[in-house]
């Protein structure tokens, strides 16, 4: 005779098949993380339609980056306490109310409501949605699971402008359909966070909500900083794309479609997930130096397109770019998870993304603001310019902290 408890075991694993695993919450970080890059292709459309300039296009897209960076500060530790899943599904609410600020199309005001809501959402995804793909991996997967949760992150930023842009070139709506179809899906995707197994369990009283501002435990500290140093300087390269290139391609290469400038910026992220999976070819440590080495390649090669007006040159160095961003970014948060304590990594893995999303924002906002005095172009080489000094002297930080601590 079965015993009741032999059978509440059984049913359990039986209950356990059924639930998704880390995949399936590296497809619901990829949807979040989606809805985030939408509206790249469409600035000149609502350019077009609200009148506004170049720095007002860096400053919307800069609105986002404070979102993310505020919910980051305020909310980076909350998963740590409440669990993963309620805060995963406060992410995608936060992204359905981003969606329909886009759908109403009600002036400046809604689009930065739209974009810091979008930023809130990215933010409680970056820190939560990669904790919990590590988290759900299986033994002797961790590796498989760190990827998994990067390429995701790349992943669904890359996807966001390519589905609009050829949603917006070639459907009806184009500044209404990308958005429908991310609703649709994002319930989706919190259907199936629901059906996740949640993954922190405490046995003392839940701790208390405070806003912890930038948390890093000390034994991470030394690791840490060249590591986020690093991802800084590859989400500098990844903000000027997304902001500014496909008003380049419109106005200075005269190229008008949509689905072009999507699949452009898509190609930057993609390339950044191809480094990511070539990280875990060469290891953490290697990556780090080599994949600034890249990017400062990349770099180059974009700086040689604007002063050739050359769009072949333009495309390699977002593919060469976004390889070393993808090689250093995912080799700096392998070594900042692998160091976090369990009971910080949540709010651990986020400050790292603080850093990155500082990255992403104030040298896009510089460039928008240098734009109407130099000109597109002018802006961008003095950009490439000080990014390129930017990554080399990060590259040798990181070669030198590394070789110090491997040494010990």
């Amino acid at each position: 005779m079965i015993s009741s408890a032999t059978e509440d075991h059984r049913q359990d694993r039986r209950a356990d098949r059924w639930r998704p695993g880390y995949l399936a919450a590296a497809a619901v970080f990829a949807v979040g993380m989606l809805g985030t890059t939408l509206p790249t292709p469409l600035y000149g459309l609502y350019r077009q339609q609200l009148g506004f300039s170049e720095l007002i296009v860096t400053v919307v897209f800069a609105a986002y980056a404070v979102g993310v960076i505020t919910a980051l500060l305020i909310a980076g530790g909350f998963s740590d306490v409440l669990g993963r899943r309620p805060v995963l599904l406060a992410a995608l609410g936060l992204a359905a109310l981003s969606a329909v600020c886009f759908l109403t199309e009600g002036g400046l005001p809604l689009l930065y409501t739209g974009r810091v809501l979008s930023g809130f959402s990215a933010g409680l995804l970056s820190g939560t949605g990669t904790a919990a793909v590590l988290e759900l991996a299986p033994p002797g997967r961790h590796a498989r699971a760190g990827f998994a949760a990067t390429a995701a992150n790349m992943g669904g930023l890359g996807l966001g402008p390519l589905v609009s842009g050829i949603l917006a070139e070639y459907a009806p709506q184009p500044l209404k359909l990308p958005f429908v179809v991310h609703l649709a899906l994002l319930a989706v995707a919190a259907v199936v966070v629901c059906l996740l197994p949640e993954t922190v369990h405490r046995s003392h009283p839940r701790g208390s909500l405070r806003p912890q501002g930038m948390t890093v435990p000390p034994e991470v500290r030394e690791v840490f900083a060249p590591c986020a140093l690093a991802a800084f300087a590859g989400f500098s390269m990844l903000g000027l794309f997304t902001a500014v290139a496909p008003a380049f391609l419109n106005q200075t290469l005269g190229e008008h479609n949509l689905a072009v400038a999507g699949a452009v910026v898509f190609c930057v992220f993609c390339a950044s997930t191809c480094g990511q999976l070539l990280m875990g070819r060469i290891g953490a440590r290697r990556a780090l130096p080599w994949g600034c080495a890249v990017l400062v390649a990349g770099l180059l090669l974009i700086a040689l397109s604007l002063l050739l007006t050359s769009f072949p040159v333009l495309l390699a160095g977002a593919l060469t770019g976004g390889t070393g961003q993808g090689m250093a970014f995912r080799a700096g948060l392998s070594e900042v998870s692998s160091a976090a304590p369990e009971a910080h990594q949540g709010a651990t893995i986020s400050a790292f993304f603080v850093v990155a999303y500082v990255g992403i924002s104030l040298p896009v906002v510089g460039v928008g603001a240098l734009t109407s005095a130099l000109g597109l172009r002018g802006a961008g080489l003095v950009f490439a310019g000080c990014a390129v000094l930017l990554v080399a002297a990060v590259g040798v930080r990181v070669s030198r902290t590394l070789s110090r601590t491997s040494d010990r």
